[in-house]
């Protein structure tokens, strides 16, 4: 999820760009950069750091230009430096790049027998020196449509050939590309916000469409070269609401991210026509894997219950022994860890402390350490034997909510790989079980249409001194996360628990002022959640249930009811963390909260 921009007209573009850097730079920030015309061709300038780092370096060298283009980076292939910084050059053709591109190490090996001497290890470089390869024969835009009919994965492109100077072309599939028009300057941005302070008027970039800036205006074509008439649409929101995509928090702003984090964590990550995953992506081989005898998950927060879901994955898909702890619990407890084990981490930073303790000392037990990671070359990536990065960009808000579906996904993945490895699954099992990762995202998306009617739910609920969730079997990890959500975002007490541990306690606390939160799954224990919504309801407890679409009937003795679409019962846990996330949400919005940074809590934990 890195931010680019291009720029080109009257004024010093190179000023322009760190400034539109600095507006994006929640996008990512791990290292950026910038190239711009010059009387010597194209130079660029690039740092590992901060947007800050990168215009200390811009000010000593005073560029000025009226073409430019510049980036920042959330890394996903290479760790953060300087060499694998953007923008990336090949002769006279520069690019920056947002997205990821399937089938790199394919065209890198052909670009390397045509000669194409690499210097990085992203998958970004490949496409400028495939650019550059056309550009032999054919003009700048052309080289860039012919270049792509090569390329399988998302981008977000602006490329500049210092053979065509003032000349910048952006185009865009599954990654997010927008055209400012100004008087006489024209503008190329991931996001509003990094050119709103000049130019209000804006082209929405659509699928695989093509933008060519020049001096005198844009033109827009689909990638075949057909031109498109684009309606011009103006902004009128604050710049500090652009930041944020038009939304009123990151934290909801990230909730509605999630279809394309999804999509992006699973992206080229395996063949549905074999029913395999791509195991040695993660680096690791699967001699190794197969040697595997048991699983321990570690994690904290949010990630520990991903790692809960984790648990049924592994023992129902692949037939494994898996505990699950929590991290600052794990070596304390003198686990009985050898090498025959894997440990898998899960955690967005891949820095809190309690995770990297456990981490380290089940290393030096001998186990296999696999990290389940968001951040490129963390301390917990550099320390693992092996890596399963998820793409889900930047998360600003401090509460976890895209991070969360990513891991998940991503463990469900696993468990796949392993069941095929150790033959608990056909090949026809695996195929059904990835075709619905591939439709997951698109229902991710039609749990985020429901957010009007949770938003009325929430007017309803947001008074309440507490709430239960209740959830069985796979589930009940996602009780507990709904349940930490609301904690975390509203400040009411409220507790997850197993339905059929209610009986044995926490059915004390229920009465006409407590709700109860439901999941409930078209599955074989829908009749056992049925039967545990009337024992609250027959106490008086107000039920607010979220069903699978096979499981409507369950809304005629709710309440309230909010429904998720149909999938399998491991992925189920994922559509229904999406209204926990949402309630939450609107939850503390109702109460006023400060839901993108709540007292107490910090982003991640870097101390025991």
């Amino acid at each position: 999820m890195c931010g680019i921009i291009g720029y080109t007209g009257t004024k010093n573009a190179v000023n322009i760009i760190i400034e539109g850097l600095r507006k994006l730079e929640y996008r990512g920030y791990d290292s950026a950069g910038v190239a711009f015309f010059s009387d010597k061709g194209v130079d660029v300038i690039r740092c590992k750091g901060k947007i800050k780092d990168l215009a200390s370096l811009v000010e000593k060298e005073a560029p000025a230009s009226m073409t430019a283009i510049g980036h920042t980076r959330w890394a996903t292939h290479g760790k953060p430096s300087e060499e694998n910084a953007h923008p990336h050059r090949s002769d006279g053709v520069v690019l920056v790049h947002n997205g990821i591109i399937e089938n790199y190490i394919s065209l890198k090996k052909n670009l390397e027998r045509k000669g194409y001497k690499f210097n990085s290890d992203t998958d970004t470089e490949v496409l400028c020196h495939l650019i550059r390869d056309y550009t032999n024969t054919l003009p700048l835009e052309q080289a860039v449509r012919e270049a792509l009919k090569e390329v399988k994965g998302a981008y977000a492109l602006a490329v500049i050939n210092e053979k065509e100077p003032g000349k910048v072309v952006g185009v865009r599939k599954d990654s997010p590309l927008v055209v400012g028009l100004g008087d006489g300057e024209y503008f190329l941005a991931s996001d509003v916000p990094a050119f709103l302070s000049y130019s209000r008027d804006v082209i929405y970039l659509d699928e695989e469409e093509m933008v060519v800036l020049t001096g005198e205006g844009v033109l827009v074509t689909k990638l075949d070269g057909t031109p498109v008439h684009k309606d011009v649409q103006s902004i009128t929101m604050s710049p500090s609401m652009a930041e944020k995509g038009g939304y009123r928090h990151f934290m909801l702003k990230e909730i509605f991210e999630q279809p394309r984090a999804v999509g992006d964590t699973l992206r080229g990550r395996f063949s549905l026509e074999s029913g395999e995953v791509n195991i040695e992506e993660f680096g690791i081989s699967e001699d190794i894997l197969k040697k595997i005898n048991k699983i321990f998950i570690v994690a904290c927060g949010t990630s520990w219950h991903a790692g809960l879901a984790g648990k049924y994955m592994f023992e129902d898909l692949a037939r494994m022994s898996v505990e699950v702890d929590i991290a600052s619990e794990f070596r304390y407890r003198k686990p009985l860890v050898d090498s025959g084990h894997l440990l898998i981490v899960v955690t967005q930073s891949g820095e809190t402390a309690d995770t990297l303790a456990a981490q380290r000392e089940a290393k030096k037990l001998g186990a296999t350490v696999l990290s389940i990671c968001n951040v490129v070359n963390s301390t917990s990536a550099r320390e693992a034997d092996a890596v399963f990065y998820t793409h889900s960009g930047p998360e600003i808000g401090v509460a976890s909510t895209k991070a969360f579906l990513t891991q998940v996904s991503a463990i469900y993945l696993l468990a796949v790989a392993f069941g095929r490895l150790r033959g608990t699954l056909t090949a026809d099992q695996s195929r059904e079980l990835l075709e619905e990762l591939i439709l997951l995202p698109g229902k991710v998306e039609k749990a985020l249409a429901a957010d009007e009617s949770i938003k009325t739910v929430a007017k309803e609920y947001f008074r309440a001194r507490g709430f239960i969730y209740l959830g069985r079997g796979i589930n009940y990890p996602i009780a507990l996360e709904g349940a930490l959500k609301l904690k975390e975002i509203s400040y009411i007490h409220a507790e997850g628990y197993p339905a059929g541990e209610m009986k044995h306690g926490p059915i004390a606390l229920i009465d006409e002022e407590l709700p109860v939160v439901v999941l409930v799954s078209h599955d074989p224990l829908f009749e056992k959640m049925v039967t545990n919504i009337q024992e609250v309801k027959s106490r008086g407890g107000r039920v607010i249930s979220i069903a699978a679409e096979g499981a409507r009937e369950v809304c005629e003795i709710s309440e309230n009811c909010i429904v998720i679409p149909d999938t399998n019962r491991f992925l189920a846990t994922v559509l229904f963390a999406v209204p926990l996330q949402l309630l939450a949400y609107h939850i503390g919005v109702l109460r006023g909260c400060d839901v993108d940074q709540p007292r107490n809590l910090a982003k991640s934990v870097t101390v025991e």
